[in-house]
């Protein structure tokens, strides 16, 4: 009976975080333009958001703005126009602040899009709009803009689905509140006792469908790739338009979406309970200590670590081998057009569906996975595959042939050609991507909470399990030691493949 407010819940997530983040999005990205040149390392503060695992934000936005202790509306409340509260005026428990919350999480990712939409517009076309009398506005919205339309399209359509396939936020901020959309109702469906298997593929099989079209309205939009052939003679450099204030955005952004959240877990980390007041003379390393001294939560990092390097090793022959075949498989063209679709299907299914999946597949026979590790790493690699496989093509694509040619006339039969020549030639490709992935899976959260059983936790399970329990300083503890080996694998990220590494991914 209450499917129909679950579905208007998700689309209302959906639609109105991909708003706030195709909005600050593009203003971003526009912002990073304009940037004064010795703050050009500005660029890379929009993506952090992306490193910071999803829960551990959530977490943080929920220890800043709920509606008694959070420290945003203690702040608040001390202003006249709010003085008379006994709590809010902000409650982050609430639709309208969930959507918020989801929105500035996704604008990274149309970030991404469209600075790279930018990176590639010609300064032939706004020098043309100069000198035919446009101002800065309208060569924006008149000449870049529409130019960006396969950028926003494409960043848009990934915020999309991200935003259908929501589960952190709607799970550890709307319960109380008894908001559901399908993704946590699926949740609920698995979590009964016995499992409603149909209730929860029924559930996702709208999430499928809203996917596909998606998938459709893409192709649509964009018609004619031809008609946005934005390279010439200049690239967009536009040096008489330098602004601080894009500096300041800048700062703005990552202020309120990396450093507030975080600002917030260390705060509460440090605290024997968490209240409104912060008192600096009585912090503690309790829990801390607490952490790592209870044997559940480190073994949910150990696994957590364990499994995704598991996942890791499987993805990269397996994603070279793929890429090999999308790339040089010509004489089997409808298995490399099905190969195609198949590695690219998660991108486009919440992890969530791809959990209720494997959990009704792998806990009856033949084959009986439910309770070990083999089926998240069986998840974790079904989730990779996709981002293992394009980064690998394309660095497959900027070799050419010419080299492996060479190996083979020199003797060398195929395999013998790739390992000699080809693998080491990649050596930044495969451990950038090796960092990313595990950077990615220790994030994961959404499929784990669907496969994880009581012997076989993850950081995101135990952090969640946690967070249910009330043990709010130690959730804080938790997601701060999550965050930090995200750090790692970031940092191993960009020695090994480079700083443009995020937005290679």
């Amino acid at each position: 009976p209450r499917v129909g407010r679950t579905i208007r819940f998700t689309i209302a997530l959906a639609f109105g975080s991909l708003a706030i983040a195709m909005v600050l999005g593009t203003l971003l990205a526009w912002a990073a333009t304009r940037l004064p040149r010795r703050l050009g390392f500005l660029r890379v503060v929009p993506i952090l958001p992306i490193v910071v695992p999803a829960i551990a934000s959530v977490i943080g936005w929920a220890f800043l703005l709920s509606p008694r202790p959070g420290y945003v509306n203690v702040a608040l409340r001390k202003l006249p126009w709010w003085s008379d509260l006994d709590q809010g005026p902000i409650n982050v428990f609430t639709v309208p602040w969930i959507i918020i919350v989801t929105g500035i999480s996704l604008t990274s990712f149309v970030y991404l899009f469209v600075s790279a939409g930018f990176a590639q517009i010609s300064g032939d076309h706004i020098e043309a709009a100069q000198v035919a009398g446009s101002g800065s506005w309208g060569v924006f919205f008149k000449v870049i803009l529409p130019l960006l339309r396969p950028s926003l399209t494409y960043g848009g359509g990934v915020a999309l689905l991200l935003g259908l396939g929501q589960f952190t936020a709607p799970l550890l901020l709307g319960r109380n509140g008894g908001i559901d959309v399908v993704t946590t109702d699926m949740y609920r469906a698995m979590a009964n006792y016995p499992p409603q298997y149909g209730r929860a593929a029924a559930l996702g099989s709208t999430l499928l469908l809203f996917g596909l079209i998606v998938v459709f309205a893409q192709r649509v939009l964009l018609g004619d790739h031809r008609r946005f052939v934005t390279h010439g003679g200049k690239a967009f450099r536009p040096e008489r338009t330098r602004s601080w204030l894009a500096a300041i955005g800048l700062v703005a952004y990552s202020t309120v979406a990396t450093v507030l959240p975080l600002g917030a877990l260390a705060v509460v980390s440090l605290s024997k309970f968490w209240t409104a007041d912060i008192d600096v003379g009585s912090f503690v390393l309790d829990n801390y200590r607490d952490l790592f001294d209870q044997a559940t939560i480190t073994d949910g990092i150990k696994n957590s670590i364990l499994i995704s390097l598991i996942a890791v090793a499987i993805c990269l022959p397996l994603g070279f081998v793929i890429a090999n075949v999308l790339l040089r498989g010509t004489r089997f063209r409808i298995l490399r057009a099905a190969l195609d679709v198949i590695v690219a299907l998660p991108l486009g299914i919440p992890a969530v569906v791809f959990g209720v999946g494997f959990l009704m597949a792998y806990t009856q026979g033949p084959l009986v996975l439910y309770g070990t590790r083999w089926v998240i790493v069986l998840v974790y690699v079904t989730l990779m595959l996709p981002f293992t496989t394009r980064m690998q093509l394309s660095a497959l694509v900027s070799f050419g042939n010419s080299y492996l040619e060479a190996a083979r006339v020199s003797g060398s039969g195929l395999i013998a050609a790739n390992l000699k020549v080809v693998v080491p030639m990649m050596r930044s490709t495969l451990g950038g991507a090796a960092a990313l992935m595990f950077v990615l899976l220790t994030h994961e959260f959404a499929a784990s909470m669907l496969v994880r059983s009581s012997t076989t936790q993850v950081m995101g399970t135990v952090l969640y399990n946690t967070w249910s329990s009330g043990s709010y300083p130690l959730v804080a503890a938790i997601a701060l030691v999550m965050t930090a080996v995200t750090a790692v694998g970031v940092l191993v990220a960009v020695l090994l493949a480079g700083s443009d590494v995020l937005s290679r991914l």
